[in-house]
């Protein structure tokens, strides 16, 4: 009997049924039994959530931003810098999700926290998971497989779940690895020191997570002393200042905490240790168990990513500029200061060498490549710049991390690199770029602290004169007084008392002193110089000679006319014979002469003397060279002091009509044309015409110079002048009162334009009516011109004759029966 086709479906069907045979055709197969799969164990967590930290900060801004961005379903990367807490933050929300009651749609069903460093990482986590999850299809043997399982099954799920990818290296790698929220029931996380585009692609949202603020840093380092049982050690007052030191960066403030409870250590006592460089960061900021959740050291921490950097940098810059920029104050610095002749010539010979058939070879590098490696520097986040034209900006602490890969031979040359580079890019007119002349400043002073006696050997550098000059153009005077003193100790102690450069260093102290009103320190400093330049350099040296004139100018501001007078006639002839009749140097002395000859009284002279330098200069320079211009514009002065009104008036038109043409209108020394023209108008009797320039003149001064600059309130000074010359006597008081505010603010109580602009207060009040007010300040005004510039100074001369005046309309109201 055939067995057809009905009776092998029959056997067929029975041994289903049976689950244990098959028998077709003759042969045998055996089915075992089907293994029903294991439960998921509920809730899946894959990785370790690191631990909080102790003491651990809210955040609130940045915890409020990744809040509202997952509300809004936008998956979030926290971006920024090593060591602001960044995994931190990001274990705070797990933790949060991770903890709640699985119920009422809150709480997590998986959550899978990877180190995303590599993609081998995330492979094998979302693998693990798979696993887990018991996800059909994943097998151990296939990690890559099952981790593209596990994003199939993320993206199609109704569970709640979250995937945290702490600490993308490559945006690019990770890309395929990011989970789907197709049904929108779960959340990605992510933290990164980069800021690549793509990684805000889809619907990611970028959270930066800065530094602490000042009081989140005070309340850390309170809340950890506290909580290891040592509040004594916190000092309120200390701080701030330790915060100050770290940069407010969490990682390092963390491990401070751990050396001040290990060491016992006052703060006041280690922020003393911080801020001596010879300390090193790894003996300050050790790894200790003690901090939890921040055990990296500092130094490997912050420089994490520059073996990255150097991977990823074709130009072989990275290192080497980050040298350079280790050296500049945090604030910022002005990028293009690694384009320069001078940076670039550095980085040539800095960079590893190529080789070609066994030869050496460093060709030059070209802007594009610096270019290109701070692009590099900024996407890893070693430095930072908000715009495209910002400044650089480098974290402190990684500043000092760099700094200490640094070879100590090589730390003087890669300093006067820098200070090579700030002389470049130095603004020609300080008030044409003030934010970049400051910035400039700053950035001297810090590369001179970090790297002494780096710039001031063997000879001081260029760039502490220029910052000197800078701040006294910038109206800083007393900061010129600070860093004058600086630099005079630093030469004298380096360099030795009677080296050139200290004699220089003397001389410039000298010039500031006399701008903040010390004349007689000013004097003193002068008389020194001179007598040293005579002794090193000789009497008809160049600088000897400047020094001779320079102490005739401070004989001049110590109102000592006729001595200045003499020494003025002296440096006249000694050019004369030695540089000859037409030299600059000798017109310059000439055109001094002159003016020494207007404060002694001599007017004729003075005009005559005044208008043969103009000729020579005209002659000689030209009838636009600036210095023309300010010979054309001291000789308004001349002529109005020797009583010839319509030839300075007439003088100063002309001299502003030079100077809008060849400056332009808002040069300073065309401010400057303007303010003489409103004085030309004022002794005129134009007392209008002098009022309306006078405000204009105002407007420009605090628009170019800024309200605080001594030049502007030497103008708002005139301004109220002119007020009261067209009878407007309570604004001139109101303004008057204004203008000695801000010069005893600015300048001090004792500057000598403190004291004139108080003198003229005397007057003000007079005219209102307040003779006793005035009485009392016109005595308290001679007073202190006897003290500080002497009782025959001419200030104190006119001080006391308005005294007298003071006194006179005291008496005369007293006789009238009104006060």
């Amino acid at each position: 009997m055939t067995v057809g086709s009905a009776g092998r479906r029959r056997a067929r069907q029975q041994a289903d049924a049976h689950g244990d045979v098959t028998q077709v055709a003759g042969d045998m197969h055996v089915h075992p039994a089907p293994v029903q799969s294991p439960a998921v164990q509920w809730p899946v967590w894959v990785g370790d959530v690191p631990h909080s930290a102790a003491a651990f900060q809210p955040r609130t801004k940045v915890r409020k931003k990744v809040k509202a961005a997952r509300e809004g379903g936008s998956d979030v990367v926290l971006s920024g810098p090593g060591g602001v807490g960044k995994s931190q933050l990001a274990a705070w929300f797990a933790r949060e999700l991770r903890d709640l009651e699985r119920s009422g749609g809150a709480g997590l069903d998986v959550l899978v926290w990877v180190r995303a460093t590599g993609t081998d990482q995330v492979i094998s986590a979302y693998a693990e998971a798979a696993g887990q999850l018991h996800i059909p299809g994943a097998s151990a043997d296939d990690e890559d497989g099952s981790a593209r399982l596990f994003l199939r099954w993320l993206a199609a799920t109704e569970m709640r779940w979250m995937v945290v990818l702490d600490d993308v290296t490559e945006p690019a790698a990770v890309r395929e690895w990011w989970p789907d929220n197709g049904a929108g029931r779960g959340w990605v996380l992510a933290t990164t020191r980069r800021e690549d585009a793509q990684l805000t692609e889809g619907s990611r949202a970028l959270v930066r997570v800065g530094l602490y603020t000042d009081a989140e840093a005070r309340a850390y380092l309170k809340r950890r002393l506290a909580d290891a049982g040592h509040a004594h050690l916190h000092d309120p007052d200390q701080a701030g200042e330790l915060a100050a030191e770290l940069g407010h960066l969490p990682l390092a403030l963390g491990h401070a905490a751990a050396y001040l409870i290990n060491k016992r250590l006052a703060m006041a006592d280690y922020v003393t240790l911080l801020r001596d460089t010879g300390s090193r960061l790894g003996d300050l900021l050790p790894t200790s168990p003690n901090i939890k959740g921040y055990g990296r050291p500092v130094t490997a921490s912050l420089l994490l990513s520059l073996d990255a950097v150097e991977e990823a940098d074709i130009s072989r810059l990275a290192r080497p500029l980050l040298h350079l920029a280790s050296l500049m104050d945090p604030l910022g610095h002005p990028a293009h200061l690694w384009t320069t002749p001078e940076a670039l010539g550095h980085l040539r010979t800095a960079r590893p060498p190529q080789r070609r058939r066994l030869r050496k070879i460093r060709p030059p590098v070209l802007e594009a490549e610096v270019h290109s490696a701070l692009e590099c520097l900024r996407t890893y986040a070693l430095i930072t710049q908000d715009t495209a034209t910002g400044p650089l900006r480098m974290h402190a602490l990684t500043a000092r991390a760099v700094r200490e890969t640094v070879p100590p031979d090589a730390l003087p040359g890669v300093a006067r690199t820098a200070a090579d580079a700030i002389i470049s890019r130095w603004p020609r007119h300080d008030h044409e770029e003030r934010e970049l002349a400051a910035l400039l400043r700053a950035n001297v002073v810090h590369i001179d602290q970090l790297t002494r006696p780096a710039l001031w050997q063997p000879t001081t550098h260029q760039c502490f004169y220029l910052v000197g000059a800078s701040f006294t153009e910038a109206g800083l005077y007393r900061q010129a007084i600070e860093h004058g003193e600086t630099a005079l100790h630093l030469t004298s102690s380096i360099q030795g008392p009677h080296h050139p450069d200290t004699v220089a260093a003397r001389g410039n102290l000298a010039v500031s002193c006399s701008d903040v009103g010390r004349f007689q320190d000013a004097l003193d400093l002068g008389e020194r110089v001179l007598a040293d330049l005579e002794r090193i350099l000789g009497p008809d040296h160049p600088m000897t000679l400047t020094a001779r004139s320079n102490l005739a100018s401070f004989y001049s501001d110590a109102g000592r006319v006729q001595d200045a007078l003499d020494l003025g006639e002296r440096v006249l002839a000694d050019l004369e014979r030695i540089v000859g009749s037409d030299h600059p140097d000798t017109l310059a002395a000439r055109s001094n002469l002159a003016g020494a000859y207007s404060e002694a009284g001599r007017v004729e002279d003075a005009l005559d003397l005044g208008e043969r330098v103009l000729a020579d200069f005209e002659r000689i320079l030209g009838p636009d060279h600036p210095d023309t211009l300010t010979v054309r514009s001291n000789l308004v002065d001349l002529s109005r002091h020797a009583g010839r009104v319509q030839d300075s008036l007439d003088l100063g038109e002309r001299v502003l009509a030079d100077r809008e043409r060849i400056l332009g209108p808002d040069h300073p020394d065309t401010l400057t044309a303007r303010s003489n023209l409103a004085d030309s108008y004022r002794e005129a009797g134009r007392v209008e015409d002098a009022l309306d320039l006078g405000e204009r003149v105002l407007a420009d001064f605090e628009r170019i110079l800024g309200p605080d600059h001594p030049k502007t309130l030497t103008v708002r000074s005139n301004l109220a002048g002119f007020y009261r010359d067209v009878g407007r006597v309570q604004d001139s008081l109101d303004l008057g009162e204004r203008v000695l505010a801000d010069r005893e603010r600015i300048l001090g109580s004792d500057h000598p334009d403190t004291l004139t602009v108080r003198s003229n207060l005397v007057g003000f009040y007079r005219d209102v009516g307040r003779v006793e007010d005035a009485l009392d300040l016109g005595e308290r005004v001679l007073a202190d011109f006897e003290r500080i510039l002497g009782p025959d100074h001419p200030k104190t001369l006119t001080a006391r004759s308005n005294l007298a005046d003071a006194r006179r309309a005291v008496t005369e109201a007293i006789r009238d029966g009104d006060a």
